[in-house]
Protein backbone atom coordinates (compact mmCIF):
# COMPACT_ATOMS: atom_id res chain seq x y z
CA UNK A 1 0.00 0.00 0.00
CA UNK A 2 1.19 3.51 -0.82
CA UNK A 3 1.24 5.96 2.03
CA UNK A 4 0.32 9.71 0.09
CA UNK A 5 2.96 12.22 1.06
CA UNK A 6 0.16 14.22 3.06
CA UNK A 7 -0.98 11.36 5.19
CA UNK A 8 -1.18 12.58 9.03
CA UNK A 9 0.13 10.56 11.89
CA UNK A 10 -2.89 9.50 13.98
CA UNK A 11 -2.71 8.84 17.70
CA UNK A 12 -5.56 7.48 19.52
CA UNK A 13 -6.23 8.71 22.68
CA UNK A 14 -8.82 7.46 25.78
CA UNK A 15 -7.83 10.24 28.67
CA UNK A 16 -5.19 8.02 30.12
CA UNK A 17 -1.67 8.63 30.88
CA UNK A 18 -1.29 6.18 28.52
CA UNK A 19 -2.75 7.65 26.24
CA UNK A 20 -1.10 10.84 26.66
CA UNK A 21 2.25 9.62 26.43
CA UNK A 22 1.09 8.30 23.18
CA UNK A 23 0.39 12.11 22.05
CA UNK A 24 3.69 13.31 22.98
CA UNK A 25 5.50 10.35 21.28
CA UNK A 26 3.09 11.05 18.45
CA UNK A 27 3.78 14.92 18.38
CA UNK A 28 7.48 14.16 18.14
CA UNK A 29 6.79 11.42 15.44
CA UNK A 30 5.09 13.67 13.08
CA UNK A 31 7.41 16.60 13.25
CA UNK A 32 10.45 14.54 12.53
CA UNK A 33 8.29 13.73 9.44
CA UNK A 34 7.36 16.86 8.53
CA UNK A 35 3.18 15.50 9.18
CA UNK A 36 0.13 16.48 10.67
CA UNK A 37 -0.94 14.90 13.78
CA UNK A 38 -4.39 14.16 14.07
CA UNK A 39 -5.95 13.01 17.80
CA UNK A 40 -8.66 10.70 17.73
CA UNK A 41 -10.89 9.73 20.45
CA UNK A 42 -13.91 7.35 19.19
CA UNK A 43 -16.80 6.03 21.79
CA UNK A 44 -20.13 5.12 21.48
CA UNK A 45 -21.78 7.05 22.60
CA UNK A 46 -20.13 10.26 22.96
CA UNK A 47 -20.62 11.49 26.39
CA UNK A 48 -20.36 14.95 28.25
CA UNK A 49 -16.97 14.37 29.21
CA UNK A 50 -15.71 13.17 25.80
CA UNK A 51 -14.69 16.26 24.17
CA UNK A 52 -12.60 16.83 27.01
CA UNK A 53 -10.23 14.05 26.18
CA UNK A 54 -9.68 15.42 22.80
CA UNK A 55 -8.70 18.69 24.40
CA UNK A 56 -6.59 17.62 27.02
CA UNK A 57 -5.01 15.22 24.02
CA UNK A 58 -4.35 18.45 21.89
CA UNK A 59 -3.04 20.70 24.34
CA UNK A 60 -0.65 18.26 25.49
CA UNK A 61 0.68 17.70 21.83
CA UNK A 62 1.66 21.36 21.70
CA UNK A 63 3.35 22.18 25.15
CA UNK A 64 5.03 18.84 24.59
CA UNK A 65 6.58 19.58 20.79
CA UNK A 66 6.57 23.33 19.67
CA UNK A 67 5.51 23.37 16.13
CA UNK A 68 3.82 20.50 15.75
CA UNK A 69 0.13 20.88 13.74
CA UNK A 70 -2.37 19.21 15.20
CA UNK A 71 -6.08 18.50 15.21
CA UNK A 72 -8.42 16.68 17.47
CA UNK A 73 -11.43 14.61 16.34
CA UNK A 74 -14.17 13.09 17.96
CA UNK A 75 -15.79 10.40 17.08
CA UNK A 76 -18.99 8.15 17.82
CA UNK A 77 -17.92 4.91 16.99
CA UNK A 78 -16.26 1.60 18.24
CA UNK A 79 -12.93 2.47 18.67
CA UNK A 80 -10.67 -0.58 16.63
CA UNK A 81 -13.07 0.08 13.92
CA UNK A 82 -12.64 3.82 14.01
CA UNK A 83 -8.31 3.24 13.86
CA UNK A 84 -8.63 0.50 11.41
CA UNK A 85 -10.58 3.34 8.85
CA UNK A 86 -8.14 6.13 9.86
CA UNK A 87 -4.83 3.49 9.44
CA UNK A 88 -5.57 3.21 5.38
CA UNK A 89 -4.90 7.18 5.56
CA UNK A 90 -2.19 7.66 7.90
CA UNK A 91 1.40 7.09 7.93
CA UNK A 92 1.73 6.15 11.71
CA UNK A 93 -0.93 4.80 13.86
CA UNK A 94 0.08 5.49 17.57
CA UNK A 95 -1.43 3.86 20.98
CA UNK A 96 -0.71 3.98 24.02
CA UNK A 97 -0.33 1.08 26.32
CA UNK A 98 -3.88 1.06 28.76
CA UNK A 99 -5.14 -2.13 28.36
CA UNK A 100 -1.74 -3.83 29.12
CA UNK A 101 -1.45 -2.34 32.51
CA UNK A 102 -4.58 -4.17 33.52
CA UNK A 103 -4.05 -7.08 32.30
CA UNK A 104 -1.75 -10.36 31.63
CA UNK A 105 -3.55 -11.31 28.50
CA UNK A 106 -5.50 -9.27 25.92
CA UNK A 107 -8.89 -10.89 24.40
CA UNK A 108 -8.66 -11.23 20.87
CA UNK A 109 -11.60 -8.12 20.56
CA UNK A 110 -9.43 -5.73 22.49
CA UNK A 111 -8.94 -2.40 20.68
CA UNK A 112 -5.06 -3.44 20.95
CA UNK A 113 -5.12 -6.78 19.34
CA UNK A 114 -7.01 -5.70 16.62
CA UNK A 115 -5.66 -2.76 15.53
CA UNK A 116 -2.07 -3.86 15.74
CA UNK A 117 -2.94 -7.23 14.13
CA UNK A 118 -4.93 -5.43 11.37
CA UNK A 119 -3.55 -2.09 10.33
CA UNK A 120 -3.09 -0.81 7.28
CA UNK A 121 -0.18 0.91 8.15
CA UNK A 122 3.00 1.10 10.96
CA UNK A 123 1.35 0.83 14.29
CA UNK A 124 3.79 2.21 17.34
CA UNK A 125 3.16 1.42 20.25
CA UNK A 126 4.20 4.38 22.97
CA UNK A 127 6.00 2.83 26.67
CA UNK A 128 6.81 5.90 28.91
CA UNK A 129 6.81 8.93 28.50
CA UNK A 130 10.39 10.15 28.33
CA UNK A 131 12.03 9.62 24.31
CA UNK A 132 14.07 6.57 24.42
CA UNK A 133 17.66 5.99 23.81
CA UNK A 134 19.81 3.12 21.68
CA UNK A 135 19.55 1.83 18.71
CA UNK A 136 17.12 0.80 16.47
CA UNK A 137 16.56 -2.97 16.84
CA UNK A 138 14.74 -4.84 13.89
CA UNK A 139 13.96 -8.53 14.39
CA UNK A 140 14.45 -10.57 10.80
CA UNK A 141 13.59 -14.53 10.00
CA UNK A 142 14.22 -14.88 6.27
CA UNK A 143 10.55 -14.16 5.52
CA UNK A 144 9.44 -11.16 2.82
CA UNK A 145 7.83 -9.80 5.92
CA UNK A 146 11.09 -9.44 7.94
CA UNK A 147 12.13 -7.76 4.64
CA UNK A 148 9.12 -5.08 4.72
CA UNK A 149 10.31 -4.02 8.16
CA UNK A 150 13.73 -4.03 7.62
CA UNK A 151 13.34 -1.50 4.42
CA UNK A 152 10.96 0.11 7.64
CA UNK A 153 13.78 0.39 9.91
CA UNK A 154 16.17 1.76 7.37
CA UNK A 155 13.99 4.20 6.82
CA UNK A 156 14.25 5.06 10.60
CA UNK A 157 17.42 4.80 10.64
CA UNK A 158 18.12 7.62 8.25
CA UNK A 159 15.09 10.08 9.61
CA UNK A 160 16.33 9.62 12.86
CA UNK A 161 20.37 9.00 12.07
CA UNK A 162 20.87 6.32 14.52
CA UNK A 163 22.17 2.62 13.35
CA UNK A 164 20.03 -0.50 13.10
CA UNK A 165 20.57 -3.57 15.66
CA UNK A 166 19.99 -6.34 12.79
CA UNK A 167 18.53 -9.45 15.18
CA UNK A 168 17.79 -13.03 14.76
CA UNK A 169 17.01 -15.73 17.17
CA UNK A 170 18.35 -19.05 17.40
CA UNK A 171 17.53 -21.53 19.91
CA UNK A 172 21.07 -22.08 20.98
CA UNK A 173 24.28 -21.00 19.71
CA UNK A 174 26.84 -23.61 18.09
CA UNK A 175 26.72 -26.05 15.29
CA UNK A 176 24.25 -25.87 12.60
CA UNK A 177 22.05 -23.72 14.05
CA UNK A 178 24.90 -20.87 14.82
CA UNK A 179 25.73 -20.91 11.17
CA UNK A 180 22.33 -20.71 9.75
CA UNK A 181 21.51 -18.03 11.88
CA UNK A 182 24.44 -15.80 10.52
CA UNK A 183 23.56 -16.55 6.69
CA UNK A 184 20.17 -15.62 7.04
CA UNK A 185 21.29 -12.36 9.15
CA UNK A 186 23.94 -11.90 6.07
CA UNK A 187 21.44 -12.45 3.44
CA UNK A 188 18.51 -9.85 5.05
CA UNK A 189 21.01 -7.04 5.41
CA UNK A 190 22.53 -7.76 1.37
CA UNK A 191 18.34 -8.08 0.37
CA UNK A 192 17.90 -4.10 1.65
CA UNK A 193 20.97 -1.95 0.37
CA UNK A 194 19.39 1.06 1.48
CA UNK A 195 20.36 -0.16 4.81
CA UNK A 196 23.87 1.41 5.76
CA UNK A 197 24.34 2.20 9.03
CA UNK A 198 23.82 -0.91 10.88
CA UNK A 199 25.21 -3.93 12.96
CA UNK A 200 24.14 -7.71 13.28
CA UNK A 201 23.66 -9.97 15.79
CA UNK A 202 22.11 -13.97 16.83
CA UNK A 203 20.44 -14.10 20.15
CA UNK A 204 19.53 -17.14 21.65
CA UNK A 205 16.93 -18.67 23.03
CA UNK A 206 12.98 -18.26 22.99
CA UNK A 207 12.32 -15.69 20.45
CA UNK A 208 9.83 -13.74 22.77
CA UNK A 209 11.41 -13.66 25.71
CA UNK A 210 15.39 -13.19 23.69
CA UNK A 211 13.72 -10.00 22.12
CA UNK A 212 12.29 -9.00 25.35
CA UNK A 213 15.63 -8.94 26.95
CA UNK A 214 17.05 -6.87 24.23
CA UNK A 215 14.31 -4.24 23.95
CA UNK A 216 16.00 -3.44 27.40
CA UNK A 217 18.77 -1.71 25.31
CA UNK A 218 16.97 -0.35 22.25
CA UNK A 219 15.39 3.41 21.44
CA UNK A 220 12.89 1.29 18.40
CA UNK A 221 11.87 -2.24 18.57
CA UNK A 222 10.25 -3.24 14.74
CA UNK A 223 8.99 -6.19 14.07
CA UNK A 224 5.88 -7.93 12.67
CA UNK A 225 2.05 -8.93 14.04
CA UNK A 226 2.52 -12.52 13.71
CA UNK A 227 4.75 -14.94 12.28
CA UNK A 228 4.28 -16.81 9.25
CA UNK A 229 3.70 -20.33 10.88
CA UNK A 230 1.08 -18.81 12.95
CA UNK A 231 -2.81 -18.41 12.40
CA UNK A 232 -4.96 -15.73 14.12
CA UNK A 233 -4.93 -12.10 14.62
CA UNK A 234 -1.22 -12.23 16.29
CA UNK A 235 1.53 -14.69 17.06
CA UNK A 236 3.34 -15.38 20.25
CA UNK A 237 6.00 -13.66 19.81
CA UNK A 238 4.33 -10.44 18.99
CA UNK A 239 2.07 -11.23 22.05
CA UNK A 240 4.75 -11.34 24.37
CA UNK A 241 6.85 -8.06 22.84
CA UNK A 242 3.69 -6.24 22.91
CA UNK A 243 3.33 -7.22 26.61
CA UNK A 244 6.40 -7.17 27.95
CA UNK A 245 8.84 -4.71 25.69
CA UNK A 246 10.59 -1.90 27.54
CA UNK A 247 10.76 0.23 24.71
CA UNK A 248 8.39 1.71 22.01
CA UNK A 249 7.50 -1.05 19.43
CA UNK A 250 6.75 -0.80 15.70
CA UNK A 251 4.66 -3.39 14.37
CA UNK A 252 4.90 -3.58 10.39
CA UNK A 253 2.65 -4.37 8.01
CA UNK A 254 2.63 -5.20 4.05
CA UNK A 255 -0.82 -5.40 3.27
CA UNK A 256 -4.28 -5.27 4.04
CA UNK A 257 -6.27 -7.55 5.79
CA UNK A 258 -10.17 -8.64 6.33
CA UNK A 259 -11.79 -8.80 9.54
CA UNK A 260 -12.02 -10.95 12.13
CA UNK A 261 -14.22 -10.02 15.18
CA UNK A 262 -15.69 -13.09 16.42
CA UNK A 263 -14.51 -16.67 16.74
CA UNK A 264 -15.22 -19.04 13.83
CA UNK A 265 -14.76 -16.56 11.19
CA UNK A 266 -11.94 -16.72 8.57
CA UNK A 267 -8.90 -16.20 9.67
CA UNK A 268 -6.78 -12.87 8.98
CA UNK A 269 -3.95 -13.14 6.53
CA UNK A 270 -1.32 -10.66 7.81
CA UNK A 271 2.03 -9.53 5.52
CA UNK A 272 4.22 -9.94 8.82
CA UNK A 273 7.55 -10.62 10.43
CA UNK A 274 7.70 -14.39 11.05
CA UNK A 275 8.22 -14.61 14.26
CA UNK A 276 9.58 -18.15 14.80
CA UNK A 277 13.20 -19.32 13.64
Amino acid sequence: MRIPATSPVVVGVTGTPAGLAAVRLGAREAVARGRQLRVVHAVTPPGPSASQVVEEAVATAQRSTPGVRVTGQLVDGPADRVLLRLSRIACLLVLGDDDLATTRRLAPTSVLIQTVARSWCPVLLARGARPPSGRLLAAVDGSRAATLALRHAAAESRRRRCPVEVVHVVPELGGRLEEDGRRLLDAAVAAVPELTAFRVRLLSGATGPALVRASGRARLLILGPRGAREAGLLGSVAREVLHRAACPTVFVHGRAVPAQRAAGRTGDRVAALNDAP
